[in-house]
């Protein structure tokens, strides 16, 4: 079919968008850490986009949406394997007039920032070559299977029916149990929960929080995959979700807490953006801010169930992604509308009953039952092969040094400069008296 140029603008955009939340994700990761591990943390980020970009091109792309014979409802096949003359085929017969390799490409982004997303949840103490060689096993074992069963026509979570729009569960609740699992294979950091671990760079968090929020509307919008009147639902859905879920969050803080903190609003908008990212092209903006107000106030409450159950999640993976994509996946139930999208279906409050629900529900804990086991059985093989965690001493004095060899602030060069303009002071010359009358400043004083 003829190729449709303002959609294939479109979708080049927001592939581009979504790629540049792998970026913004190190960033929001980078300044919740502790300084001597900032380095480590964004490199696990950019690795993701290294390896499983190459990955996507080889089998990847094929595996998820390729067609897979008699094992279609579990997994593709490796017809398109190396996307060979795939450079010439708009997408087939969806009427969305893209090239094909458009879709490849920003399905892969959605690849990439699934297996960043994890890696929050063991900061601090996992070895990187570990690290890469788990991404390059989990996104073949765990997230190209899911990926089928939601999106691909002839998975079976497809055709029974349930929706996602954007990866409220092949993203959020997939990297979420992963997450989960993975904190349990490698435990608890070194004097967590006694030692208090801040985040090192607030400033971090939020531009990461701004780069993530920017380029979600072409994680959500864009997933229309076209230039369309779905995609500007889900653009005014992802705006005020997360607005909403901000607020809900620092309200939950002024309530809990008596002070809201940039954090918690960081933290909050990223929830929402979580919450709505399965429902977006599914329910209407009045619904959308409803849904954030629910998951912005869950998941400032979940995040806490981490010190109760005595799992280190060390940057809250479990209590945004895997709560939020929950909720928001099981809310489209409640709230979701086929007078948004036709592709949709009527939830609960548009007068549907409880069908779409139970759906949601059936997808969700597939999801969750299937990521966390292989994970947790992937993480435990690497761990008794290769070593999953680094060593007691590298975690104390930092997993920078330890495993690249950099370190992401040179305080000797601060104290030093400090030290300079110190000694500058002392050989000022002493203050000339004063002929006008008025007193010394502070520095002719001091000097």
């Amino acid at each position: 079919m003829k190729i449709d140029s303002g959609s294939t603008a479109w979708m080049l955009a927001s592939t581009a968008l979504v790629l540049l939340m792998t970026p913004g994700l190190a960033f929001f990761y980078g300044g919740m850490t502790r300084a001597k591990s900032v380095l480590n943390m964004m490199m696990m980020s950019f690795v993701s986009i290294a390896t499983v970009s190459m990955i996507w091109v080889v089998y990847g792309y094929s595996l998820a949406f390729g067609k897979g014979g008699g094992l279609n409802k579990i997994i593709g096949g490796f017809g398109d394997w190396g996307l060979v003359g795939l450079e010439k085929v708009a997408t087939a017969g969806d009427g969305t007039g893209i090239p094909q390799l458009v879709f490849v490409a920003f399905q892969a982004t959605f690849a990439i920032i699934t297996v960043a997303l994890i890696s929050g949840a063991i900061a601090d103490r996992a070895k990187f070559s570990a690290w890469v060689l788990f991404g390059v096993v989990w996104v073949t074992l765990v997230y190209i299977p899911i990926a089928h069963w939601v999106w691909a026509p002839g998975g079976w979570l497809f055709d029974l029916g349930a929706l996602d729009f954007a990866g409220g569960t092949v993203v959020h609740v997939n990297a979420g149990a992963a997450a989960l699992a993975l904190a349990l294979v490698l435990g608890k950091r070194k004097s967590w929960p006694k030692e208090p671990m801040r985040p090192h760079n607030l400033p971090f968090v939020l531009l990461g929080t701004g780069l993530l929020w920017f380029g979600w509307f072409g994680f959500n919008a864009g997933s229309a995959l076209g230039a369309n009147q779905v995609a500007a639902v889900a653009f005014i859905n992802t705006l005020v979700a997360a607005g909403a879920a901000s607020f809900a969050w620092i309200g939950v803080e002024r309530f809990r807490d008596g002070s809201a903190t940039t954090l918690g609003i960081a933290s909050g908008a990223v929830a929402g953006l979580v919450g709505i990212t399965p429902a977006c092209g599914f329910v209407t903006p009045i619904g959308a801010i409803g849904l954030g107000l629910v998951v912005g106030a869950a998941c400032a409450y979940a995040v806490g169930l981490k010190y109760r159950l005595g799992f280190d999640d060390s940057l809250d993976v479990v209590g945004v992604h895997m709560v939020g994509g929950i909720l928001g996946a099981l809310l489209i139930g409640f709230l979701g509308t086929a007078a948004v999208n036709s592709a949709g279906a009527d939830g609960l409050l548009a007068g549907g009953g409880l069908a779409l629900l139970g759906k949601q529900a059936v997808a969700v804990v597939a999801t969750l039952a299937y990521s966390f086991t292989v994970t947790f059985v992937l993480g435990k093989v690497i761990d008794r092969t290769m070593g999953f965690r680094i060593g007691e001493e590298d975690e104390a004095s930092g997993i920078d040094s330890a495993a690249h060899a950099e370190t992401a602030y040179d305080f000797g060069t601060i104290h030093a400069g400090v030290g300079a303009f110190v000694k500058a002071l002392d050989r000022r010359p002493h203050a000339t008296p004063d002929t006008s009358g008025s007193a010394p400043t502070k520095i002719e004083a001091d000097a």
